[in-house]
């Protein structure tokens, strides 16, 4: 089959592959859409340490099932479908406490730490286990299937949050995740809903997916701003989507004593923290970390119309032309969302 193999860093390879083959509890899947994520993006660079070269990269996928294992009786060739980007086993002790994100030896597709590697979906083919697998509703399109991984993302970070109609909330990046948190909390009730970013495109994106106000991180005072929107306290709720010291620093700052602060960005492993105001103003820091069953939720609310994601697509092109899309995200030419690469 054909892939598009990260040989070295900075350097992919469109190349012929092995194929690969559904073993016991598996389907055999032939990719239709692969979305790329902005965690590629950075590991191709070998900045975050996760794509340890040579892997194929992809886990923002959707396609049709070819063929099955053994063992498996649910799923038939045919079926439309996308899948998690987590493969969790499911006799770990957390996944049978229902936090199958947080379980021991999980793998992401796509993804090559020092750990492990496993191949993803920028690829013609992918086997994936079946318990990870979700049924695409018949008018929800491959590619917009592509985009339930990020969607999921910021659900999960929502809901793991606890915010209540009414509450007001700050979200720190206007890319792909933080929009999608936006267009939750929105629909969750929260008000205002508060989009912060320093890319005025990614500001009027972030408007046109339910944030109330936006604010221009290099134009404005960040904070003084939310708390002039918060009654002068600060966001009840904050969530962060980028992952460096600046901006983590940037939300502890706009939200309220006693509120909740949400950390969703991963970009940096370590962080200088502001651990006194953190302590003093009783703030809860919680990690949220990929999804917890959210694609269901995500995928029954873009086929019944209340998340809408095809204005967040801004390119799909085949997969042969993948590195230079790559190239393009890397060096930020285009204003660029979400990039659909199809096989």
């Amino acid at each position: 089959m054909k892939a598009l193999v990260l040989e070295e860093y900075n350097k992919l390879v469109y190349k012929d592959v092995v194929d690969p083959q559904a073993g016991e509890g598996e389907v055999l899947i032939r990719v239709k859409a692969c979305g790329i994520c902005g965690s590629d993006v950075h590991g191709m660079d070998g900045s975050t340490g996760r794509r340890q070269p040579p892997v194929i990269m992809g886990h923002e996928a959707s396609g049709e099932i070819v063929g099955v294992g053994g063992g498996v009786t649910r799923w038939k060739a045919g079926d439309r479908v996308t899948f998690d980007s987590t493969v969790y086993p499911l006799d770990d002790w957390y996944t049978l406490k229902g936090r199958y994100n947080l379980s021991e030896g999980r793998q992401v597709v796509g993804v090559s730490p020092l750990e492990y590697k496993r191949h993803g979906a920028f690829a013609e083919y992918l086997a994936v286990p079946q318990h990870i697998l979700y049924r695409i509703p018949d008018n929800v399109t491959f590619e917009q299937a592509a985009m339930v991984e990020p969607a999921a993302v910021a659900t999960h970070a929502v809901r793991l949050s606890g915010i209540q109609a009414g509450d007001s909330a700050v979200v720190l990046g206007s890319g792909m995740i933080g929009t999608f948190i936006v267009s939750i909390l929105k629909a969750s009730g929260a008000t205002p809903v508060i989009a912060v970013d320093v890319d005025e495109a990614k500001l009027r994106m972030a408007a046109k997916y339910g944030a109330d106000i936006t604010i221009h991180s290099g134009n404005q005072p960040v904070a003084e701003t939310v708390r002039a929107c918060t009654k002068g306290r600060g966001a009840d709720f904050g969530f962060e989507a980028i992952g460096i010291a600046v901006t983590v620093n940037t939300l502890i700052d706009s939200v309220r004593k006693g509120a909740t602060a949400v950390l969703v960005g991963n970009v940096t492993p370590t962080i200088e923290f502001p651990l006194q105001k953190v302590v003093t103003g009783e703030v809860k820091v919680q990690g949220s970390c990929a999804i917890n069953g959210e694609y269901e939720i995500v995928l029954d609310m873009i086929a019944g119309g209340a998340l809408k994601v095809d204005d967040m697509i801004s390119a799909v092109a085949p997969l042969s032309e993948g590195a230079e899309w790559f190239r393009k995200l890397y060096n930020r030419e285009g204003n660029l969302n979400k990039v659909i690469l199809v096989p």
